[in-house]
């Protein structure tokens, strides 16, 4: 069977192309908002850090291609991506504990206003139950599947202590949700199909940390060279 007139096919899009997507998009965001209706591969590419070559690959598999000697459009650019990632509608999201991080996680305002509003929030200590934080009520882990259900909620988040997180996620898989979202400082296991991300902040300044060694190094490196030059003019004076 032939496509329908207008159907293309598409590839898959490979997952290094799917990370720097959310990247364009807040770049476009940002640009659009400060009155810029087009743009180039090589002036992307130089706000996100990444070769003009690349950003037209990764632009390529939305089927947006530019234009020679005018660019993208980047209202419509902005679209495509958005459709892309799934933001043309929101995906409401529920949080597994409501200690220090689970509250600065509900109290967040960029969930919402990218798409991603708090549907509920659930704990197990009794002094968190009843309490309300950024205007969600926290419930008891035994409402988690009645929650999901009720929001149609696929997207959950972790925000609990390294030894609770596994109980975490086999509660969210069990009440439905598949993709989850790792605040907790260990690994956790989830089925096949069942889709997670980590955000781990000490693997983040570790990686800092390396960088800051490098430049370190690479100071002190500078200052070696650079005083033997200095002893063997002074000795030649």
């Amino acid at each position: 069977m032939g496509l329908v007139a207008g159907q293309r096919t598409r590839r898959r899009i490979p997952e290094a192309t799917v990370a720097r997507l959310p990247v364009y998009l807040q770049l476009l965001c940002d640009q659009f908002d400060a009155g810029v209706t087009n743009i180039s591969s090589e002036e992307l590419a130089t706000l996100g850090g990444v070769n003009a070559a690349k950003v037209r690959k990764d632009l390529s598999y939305l089927g947006s291609y530019g234009t020679r000697g005018v660019g993208y459009d980047v209202e419509f650019l902005v679209f495509q991506i958005k459709r892309e990632l799934g933001l043309t509608h929101e995906w409401h999201v529920v949080i597994v504990g409501a200690g220090n991080l689970g509250q600065a996680l509900s109290g967040y305002g960029g969930f919402g206003e990218r798409g991603f509003p708090v549907g509920g929030i659930v704990d197990i200590a009794e002094d968190k139950i009843g309490s309300v934080i950024g205007g969600v009520r926290v419930r008891h882990i035994d409402e988690l599947s009645k929650i999901v259900q009720s929001h149609d909620i696929a997207i959950g988040v972790i925000a609990t202590p390294g030894p609770a997180a596994q109980d975490a996620a086999d509660a969210l898989v069990a009440a439905g949700v598949t993709s989850i979202l790792n605040f907790a400082p260990t690994i956790i296991n989830a089925p096949h199909g069942i889709s997670v991300r980590k955000v781990d902040l000490a693997v983040e300044l570790q990686i800092l940390s390396y960088h800051e060694q490098r430049r370190a190094n690479a100071r002190k490196a500078t200052k070696l060279q650079a005083v033997p030059g200095q002893r063997g003019r002074g000795a030649s004076a």
